[in-house]
């Protein structure tokens, strides 16, 4: 099957819903992760100190057509506590990456990235018809790199010099991917960890 470009969607899995991303979840948003240097540490932009901040990163990602953005719910509480999402779109190759991902602090080493991430892959893989799916970190953000090779990626290496960082630093960027053939046994551990 040839592959096909994302659109936003619902995807709904037992701890997690991903819904296309709106000016609506921004309260959530906020009270999930917002002000919180932690979380905002590694995410390439400035700490949203305030909900209007927060709501010019949201207004810009909805309105870039190269980024399909999901709101994570936490469906316990029927409340968003992050985002997620589809870039660096490429139909003629079948290849995609998962980034600019962000949960709040509450939900971190629980079942949320697990299966929010486990939703993204089996569409990408088995609804878009993607080959490929790449995912990035920061090379300090170790927290990161132990995460997404516990979704059974494979770092591919390193982009040194890659981007500037909200203080004028420079980051090297780490490169995971995931292969339309490696994703039967990523799936059957991924769906066995949750």
């Amino acid at each position: 099957m040839p592959a096909t470009s994302p659109l936003p969607v619902t995807l709904t899995g037992g701890h997690v819903r991903l819904e296309p991303l709106a000016p609506a979840h921004l309260d959530d948003l906020f009270a999930a992760g917002g002000d919180d240097d932690e979380v905002w540490r590694w995410q390439g932009v400035p700490t949203p100190r305030t909900p209007q901040a927060l709501e010019a990163n949201l207004t810009s990602l909805v309105a870039d057509a190269s980024y399909v953005p999901f709101a994570v719910i936490h469906l316990a509480t029927g409340r968003a506590i992050g985002w997620t999402g589809f870039l660096d779109i490429d139909v003629r190759h079948e290849r995609l990456e998962i980034g600019s991902t962000w949960y709040g602090r509450a939900h971190w080493r629980t079942a949320v990235n697990t299966e929010a991430k486990l939703l993204l892959l089996t569409h990408a893989f088995e609804e878009l018809g993607m080959g490929r799916v790449q995912l990035k970190t920061d090379h300090l953000n170790e927290r990161s790199q132990a995460a997404i090779a516990r979704l059974g990626a494979r770092r591919e290496g390193v982009l040194r010099r890659h981007r500037r960082r909200p203080d004028g630093s420079w980051r090297d960027t780490v490169y995971f991917s995931l292969l339309a053939e490696e994703w039967p046994e990523a799936k059957a551990r991924l769906a066995a960890r949750l």
